[in-house]
């Protein structure tokens, strides 16, 4: 395979040229009430040539390998048609490795009987509880081979997996419904998922419970995040902002993003970072050949740093951090988050709590969305806080704001650091990319909250 790639890619006038081929297996179950709508296992090859011509990119992607030759001269020619701008991506030191995964249990190795067995004992659980009317259970796992190389001498195989499920709980009460959910996942470690029947039992209980939750009276409280809601928070609000594609294509943005602004407290420190061990959103090598690494984005309250591609690195002169990813083979990298996070803090939830007259703690998230600085999440779980106490259980709010406001209204950051291992990321078509995001608890004074 490596002397077919390089051979590929002589005798073409191009100043770069890269090919990825890669070879995946997924299984994937959905439920949706007691229905079974899908069970499947499938197979897929592919892969694509990247090439740059004078500041221009041309991209073709394929299934067979025979031809190559032809497809990389192809993609030069579609990178001349584009040429534009001036563009040269800085030398790098060739990487020739393969890497391979440890995993405890491998969900490749699962056979597909006792996948679906698990999947139906935990709907079996939501559907007999109490007024749960509905359900709906997502299982999908994909053990991906990637093989990358580039004209500059790069030759790396990697193996990806990857797991995930989302679990969600429906409860009527005549017109009124409620919902309560559950998402984990792991880099294919099958174990992750097992032995949740508790939890599962938990979230049919929340749901029902929620049903005669009473609503929050909207308006500005000082609000505690937990971990998950709070790693959302970070990754939605923030995180997409310190991607360079946007940060150089959008002048308003620009503006705002520039390095050594001030965007909170010396408590804050705001890190991606993929070369952490087993999260979802870890990898040693990008989709462009590039060594993954440890990127502060907010250092002691400070902008330090932002997320790049090669591309993106040379137009901006800055350096590239690793982070051009890839959903699969027929898409061309772009600059992605990894593992993002706010760094943990030395106050425990106790503390947090005992200072609050009256506010609101959130868990969990439902969903939500942003524009630029602008933000708004409804939350999974809430609780009333009355001098310094978790009090009653509160229908799902909503929090919304300006998350550079936001940012600077962090007042107190826990010492108890989780990382969310649910869900995936969206952008540019490519959905969902394994990615995994975490906090501490964290207090946010003058949080405008929704509701009656």
């Amino acid at each position: 395979m490596r002397d077919l790639f390089f051979d590929a890619m002589k005798s073409h006038e191009a100043e770069y040229i890269e090919i990825r081929y890669e070879e995946s297996a997924a299984t994937y179950i959905e439920y949706r009430g007691s229905r079974l709508e899908e069970i499947s296992r499938t197979r897929n090859s592919g892969g694509s040539v990247r090439t740059l011509v004078k500041g221009g990119w041309g991209f073709v992607s394929f299934n067979y390998l025979e031809g190559l030759w032809d497809k990389v001269e192809l993609a030069v020619k579609e990178a001349r048609l584009a040429s534009g701008d001036p563009l040269r991506l800085s030398l790098r030191d060739p990487i020739v490795e393969t890497v391979e995964p440890q995993l405890g249990k491998d969900s490749a190795k699962v056979p597909l009987t006792t996948k679906k067995e698990l999947m139906d004992e935990y709907n079996t659980i939501m559907l007999s509880s109490p007024r749960i009317q509905s359900s709906r259970v997502v299982y999908r796992d994909i053990r991906r081979k990637v093989i990358f190389a580039n004209s500059q001498g790069c030759y790396i195989e990697q193996i990806k997996p990857d797991l995930a499920i989302r679990l969600t709980a429906v409860a009527r009460d005549n017109s009124e419904i409620q919902q309560a959910g559950l998402s984990l996942g792991s880099t294919g470690d099958f174990s992750a998922i097992e032995g949740l029947h508790e939890r599962v039992a938990e979230i049919a209980r929340r749901a029902a419970a929620l049903l005669s939750a009473p609503q929050v009276k909207g308006g500005e409280y000082t609000v505690i995040l937990d971990p998950i809601l709070a790693g959302v928070f970070v990754h939605e609000a923030f995180g997409h902002l310190s991607e360079s594609d946007f940060v150089y294509q959008n002048e308003q943005l620009r503006n705002i993003m520039v390095l050594g602004s001030r965007f909170g407290g010396k408590h804050l420190n705001i890190i991606d970072d993929a070369t952490i061990p087993n999260l979802r959103g870890s990898y040693k090598y990008d989709d462009e050949g590039v060594p993954s690494s440890k990127t502060y984005l907010i250092r002691e309250g400070i902008l330090v740093g932002r997320l790049h591609s090669r591309e993106t690195a040379a137009r901006m002169g800055e350096k590239p951090t690793g982070n051009a990813r890839a959903l699969s083979y027929l898409f061309s990298p772009i600059v992605r988050m990894s593992n993002t996070y706010i760094e943990p803090g030395d106050a425990s939830l106790e503390e947090m709590l005992s200072e609050i007259k009256e506010g609101v703690y959130v868990k969990d998230w439902y969903g939500g969305t942003t524009s630029l600085e602008m933000f708004t999440f409804s939350a999974g779980e809430a609780y009333i806080i009355r001098q310094g106490r978790l009090a009653e259980l509160l229908r799902s709010p909503v929090l919304s704001g300006n998350v550079f406001i936001t940012l600077e209204n962090i007042d107190a950051i826990g010492n108890d650091l989780e990382m969310n291992q649910g869900g995936g990321c969206g952008k540019a078509g490519q959905s969902p990319l394994p990615v995994s995001n975490g906090s501490p608890h964290i207090r946010i004074r003058h949080c405008v909250v929704g509701g009656r």
